[in-house]
């Protein structure tokens, strides 16, 4: 029997969600929401429609301490979440800001690849603009987080 040719979606879809970032996805569940992590900060992908929330702990400067996030986002937005969440440790407002605007630059073509650690893992969907939006929100909800003061119960 003969297969039929892959269609370009499916070629498409082999290059964008590669083991690598399906592997990052799921890794996610190792940052679950918690009540000690008591700046919430949301965003939503206008393109695709993925949302986040992120619960961040903080020190005394303000610098994250540890992470948490409950996401509906596509695997793309979740991996994106996962690698935000693995190197945001020790970060402050100003860092994040300046890590989403070179993501959005390298996203636009205007910038290489920022130095994000892991974030190479995701150099196939700059190609793909419609998940940009979801690649940008763990960033996004990370600098809504850090402009809020902690949440009470």
């Amino acid at each position: 029997m003969t297969r039929p040719a892959p269609t370009n979606s499916a070629v498409s879809a082999a290059l964008l969600y590669t083991p690598e970032v399906l592997a990052l996805a799921v890794r996610l569940a190792e940052f679950p929401l918690r009540e000690d992590q008591p700046l919430r900060g949301q965003a939503r992908s206008a393109s695709c429609g993925s949302s986040l929330t992120l619960g961040l702990a903080v020190d005394a400067t303000r610098a994250i301490t540890g992470a948490g996030v409950a996401a509906q986002a596509c695997a793309v937005g979740q991996a994106a979440a996962a690698i935000f969440l693995a190197g945001a440790a020790g970060c402050n407002a100003a860092d994040i800001a300046n890590a989403e605007r070179a993501i959005a630059a390298w996203l636009a073509g205007t910038a290489p690849i920022p130095l994000w650690p892991g974030l190479d893992t995701l150099s196939a969907a700059a190609a793909y603009p419609g998940r940009h939006g979801a690649i940008l929100l763990a960033w996004r909800a990370a600098q809504a987080a850090l402009s809020n003061r902690a949440v009470s119960g």
